[in-house]
């Protein structure tokens, strides 16, 4: 009787919000004159859990930069401002663009009550398989051999690294039919193998492989996965700044007259910054009540004024300190450490696998990856470091370039770490000694022949 009266309240919940959005649909307007430097979009809506999410989602996604953004949401009702301009820094040009904000916000909101009864499964186009483990050096080339011996296509693919721990998503289909694969067995043996390699010879602890036929949005599910691998834990997280770059600051306080807990964050800015921490706070179950953001220039400043779920504010020190630090790995997680590499050309099966051994056998480390594919065209991203995090020389760049090929893979980044190289390390060859443990790996899996 229990179950049934929770299950009858649930769909009595779904129908309430769905007959809540078609009466109260969100009202997107977009406005070219107040600003001489950017394009003003301003959303109303009834006020959902993750309401604030979907919009910045969708923002990040039509590729938008956002400037300024003045949010408010205390009560049954939310209305944001954002201030945007688009990857080149103008004013947006698109008469629709208000209609495209509008229908996805829409759309994300109909695909999030669908989701809770609907099997969404049978329209996609390919298969989902996530991961979480301890990075080490040749870890990625490890991964995407694995899958090309399975006969499995990488068709997208996003690898975030950070504090010693990576995640990926990887898409895949069948290589023969260019289907998703939903074979039990198969899917199984692939699972296996993939935590075999995570796992490393050490049988390294925090590995964690999932298998699932459906699409998800990468990079919502990325920080989920690395919020839920702990790779905020401050006892392995590196002090001061890295490669440079200053360590974001973050403050949090309770605000005693009002009583909400208010969170200020000043970082380097970058695109998709406010995702970022947006999408922190959602999955860590905080409310936004009011925020302001200003990121037109070289730092972000960002304030929320937040409170749990239940209305209530941060009320322990311990709590605070968590805060902080799964926002300090927000920020990390996806900032551009290395040199950026953008390849280029035509598609083929054991693309990946080729191009990581070579930066494998190069000393090279990914730190983040974009893999994506246009027809027959691959268009990748890579952060390469040296195996330390370090800086990478610019001989080993032009010798990987020059392996893959010099008009397929170019270097797309500021490349003042390339100016000063290191001091020269005594030669030896440490692609040698990672190609030796990779392999060791691969052949205890039956996937390669051990080297006599």
């Amino acid at each position: 009787m229990d179950h049934y009266w929770m299950s009858t309240s649930m769909d009595l919940s779904d129908e309430f919000e769905k007959l809540v959005i078609r009466m109260n649909p969100p009202r997107v307007t977009i406005d070219n004159n107040s600003s001489k430097t950017a394009t003003l979009i301003k959303v109303d809506s009834a006020n959902n859990q993750g309401s604030l999410l979907n919009v910045v989602q969708v923002l990040t996604d039509l590729n938008l930069l956002i400037k300024r953004a003045y949010i408010s949401s205390d009560g049954d009702w939310f209305m944001d401002v954002f201030y945007v301009t688009d990857q080149n820094g103008n004013k947006l040009a698109e008469d629709n663009v208000a209609d495209i904000i509008q229908q996805s916000l829409q759309r994300a909101r109909t695909n999030r009550l669908m989701s809770r009864s609907v099997d969404l499964s049978a329209a996609v186009e390919h298969t989902t398989i996530e991961l979480t483990g301890r990075d080490r050096p040749g870890l990625l080339s490890d991964v995407f051999a694995v899958l090309t011996d399975l006969k499995c296509n990488v068709v997208a693919a996003e690898i975030w690294t950070h504090n010693s721990r990576m995640a990926s998503v990887v898409y895949i289909t069948d290589e023969a039919t260019g289907l998703p694969i939903d074979d039990h067995d198969r899917l199984a043996k692939i699972k296996k193998l993939l935590l075999h390699v995570l796992e490393g010879n050490n049988g390294t602890r925090g590995a964690n492989t999932a298998v699932t036929v459906g699409s998800t949005h990468t990079g919502r599910r990325l920080h989920q996965m690395m919020y839920a691998d702990r790779d905020y834990d401050t006892s392995e997280i590196e002090c001061g700044s890295k490669n440079g770059r200053k360590k974001p600051l973050v403050n949090v306080e309770y605000l005693v007259d009002k009583g909400y807990t208010v969170v200020n964050l000043r970082s380097q800015d970058r695109p998709k910054l406010l995702f970022d921490t947006v999408c922190t706070l959602t999955d860590m179950q905080y409310e936004v009540y009011h925020a302001t953001i200003i990121s037109d220039g070289p730092e972000a400043y960002q304030e929320y004024f937040i409170r749990h779920m239940d209305g209530t504010p941060i009320s322990s020190e311990a709590e605070r300190q968590r805060v902080i630090h799964c926002l300090e790995a927000a920020v990390r997680r996806r900032a551009s450490e290395g040199i950026r590499l953008e390849l280029c050309g035509d598609d083929r099966i054991g693309l990946l696998t080729e191009v990581t051994r070579i930066f494998r056998e190069n000393g090279l480390s990914v730190a983040r990856a974009e893999v994506t594919t246009r027809g027959s065209r691959a268009l990748n991203v890579f952060y390469v470091t040296d195996t330390s995090g370090g800086q990478v020389r610019r001989a080993t760049i032009e010798a990987v370039r020059k392996e893959i090929g010099q008009s397929i893979l170019e270097v797309k980044a500021d490349d003042e770490c390339l100016k000063s190289p290191p001091i020269e390390a005594p030669v030896f060859s440490l692609g040698s000694l990672l190609r030796t443990k990779s392999e060791k790996i691969l052949s205890s899996l039956g996937l390669k022949k051990a080297s006599p």
